[in-house]
């Protein structure tokens, strides 16, 4: 019998509308980790492999009359890690997942994702389940809407404004959950190509106000970015990239650090390893079809 792989592909169709495209696309990903943690806990691993491979439809169209639509269904399977936070995530039981549904035109873009939606103040609040973004003039405006106010996590509805002026870009984002109103404002100037500077003042909920200042620069390859806030936290990151490989490391003021080194294989597969101060490690392949 023969077998057939599909990577990817697009359908094209016209039904009343003015048209519409289904894509496939495939992804997988394979290694080794020691000493992860698992997401929102401090219980380390055991050594181990993690191994996973999905597949993910993206619906778009558009309507007659210019309203574009798109929609994402996808299907994971396997244990996987989180590279950033250093985590091992709960096993994928290959049950097929809605993404979000949106649809957009002059009236901006509405978007309905069940619990999917990020908070726009922080990631780590409730998310929300309905979104609307529009652009007033020059200012990009986008309201978040969780639905189900007595959910076991509380209710949280969240809204961002962004303005840029004069080669400096402005941001505002709030929200307002059952412990209170927490809201931040970020400024960043670009000083020109390479020199980058950013101030940030955080008001979280029944917290005390934090001030940010950070700077940024990117020379031949090698980047370093640095940042300190009146709480007396601080970081240092550093990075070089050199053609397809890259190197990170990242310090802060409790001398915790992480290293990272990534490389393009070529034909949609990529290496990656990290290490960090706890002695977590991992290192493998993920490959794109």
């Amino acid at each position: 019998m023969k077998k057939l792989l599909i990577a990817s592909t697009a359908l094209v169709a016209t039904a009343g509308m003015a048209s519409a495209d289904i894509t496939i696309s495939g992804s997988a990903a394979a290694g080794i980790h020691s000493g992860l943690h698992n997401p929102g806990g401090t219980t380390a691993q055991d050594d181990g492999i993690y191994s996973n491979a999905g597949v993910a439809f993206a619906l778009s169209g558009a309507t007659d009359n210019g309203i574009s639509f798109s929609a994402s269904v996808d299907v994971m399977a396997g244990s996987k890690i989180d590279a950033g936070d250093f985590e091992l995530d709960p096993d994928d039981d290959g049950a097929m997942d809605l993404g979000a549904v949106s649809m957009s035109g002059t009236f901006g873009t509405l978007t309905f994702d069940n619990d999917g939606i990020e908070n726009l103040y922080s990631d780590s609040l409730t998310n929300a389940d309905v979104s609307y973004a529009t652009t007033i003039g020059a200012v990009s405006l986008t309201i978040a809407h969780d639905t189900r106010e007595n959910n076991a996590k509380g209710s949280s509805n969240s809204i961002s404004a962004a303005y840029s002026a004069s080669g400096m870009d402005f941001t505002l984002a709030a929200s307002e959950a059952t412990a209170g109103t927490s809201a931040k404002v970020t400024v960043a100037y670009a000083l020109n190509d390479s020199v980058s500077l950013t101030g940030k003042s955080d008001q979280a909920a029944g917290g005390e106000s934090v001030q940010t200042i950070g700077a940024k620069t990117t020379l031949n390859g090698v980047s370093v970015s640095v940042s300190s806030a009146n709480n007396s936290t601080w970081d240092v990151d550093l990075g070089y990239t050199a053609g397809a490989f890259a190197l990170t490391y990242g310090v802060d003021e409790t001398d915790g650090w992480t290293a990272t080194a990534t490389s393009a294989l070529g034909g949609g597969a990529t290496f990656a390893a990290g290490v960090d101060n706890n002695d977590s490690m991992y290192a493998g392949v993920s490959f794109a079809f």
